[in-house]
């Protein structure tokens, strides 16, 4: 049986209706959610191109070195984990530099603006110094369970070039607790937690250099 014309065109709208309907339901389920990006250091300084020596009480140069990690922070998708040995990343919530290099920058801005060392510069090519500061970052991460907490774990060492030994280490290793399930909280605690790690650490360095490592 034929269906009337106007019957026609109605069933033909219906559809076009439905096929439409059916593309923005579809895009708007494909659609990635935006990235957001955070740091541990909201406000850095510049750092001069060289390293500037002064009149600090200490006549020691210090060589920030690398700070190696797993790869897992050597990417910026921000850490988390849910158990013992299950980890994962946020994709849409992001470091904006790789964790590493900001904790190099973070350090060698902190020993810079604790005065006491004659230079504190960043290892290149053709730097030299008395000492080189590296280290290995094995956590900075939201632990969910058994209750929610920002983790921050750093282990640095002091090698000297001369003799070709490790003369000085130490390491940090602290859960910050996070207020509320949300990543804006979680890396306000890490953050949190990471200041008050290299505090720690820079202050045994200058301790240890202060006492030995300017003889």
């Amino acid at each position: 049986m034929n269906m009337p014309f106007d019957q026609k065109r109605i069933v033909s709208a219906l559809v076009s209706l439905l096929m439409f309907a059916g593309i923005i339901v579809t895009a708007d389920c494909g659609a990635a959610r935006p990235v957001k990006y955070y740091t541990l250091n909201p406000a850095p300084v510049p750092e001069p191109s060289v390293s500037v020596e002064n009149d600090a009480p200490l006549p020691v140069t210090i060589l920030i070195g690398r700070i190696t990690a797993s790869h897992l922070y050597l990417d910026s998708p921000i850490v988390y984990s849910s158990g013992d040995v299950e980890l994962g990343t946020y994709p849409s919530h992001r470091w904006a530099e790789v964790p590493t290099e900001m904790l190099e920058t973070m350090l060698t801005q902190s020993l810079r603006a604790k005065g006491k060392f004659r230079s504190v510069g960043r290892l290149g090519s053709s730097a030299r110094g008395d000492y080189i500061l590296r280290g290995h970052l094995y956590s900075l991460e939201e632990v969910d369970s058994p209750s929610l907490v920002a983790r921050f774990s750093l282990a640095l060492e002091l090698f000297q070039p001369k003799t070709g030994n490790v003369v000085w280490s130490q390491s940090y290793s602290h859960d910050e607790p996070v207020n509320k399930k949300t990543v804006p909280a979680v890396v306000e605690a890490l953050r949190q937690d990471v200041l008050a790690g290299i505090d720690q650490l820079t202050n045994s360095l200058d301790a240890y250099i202060s006492t030995k490592g300017s003889r």
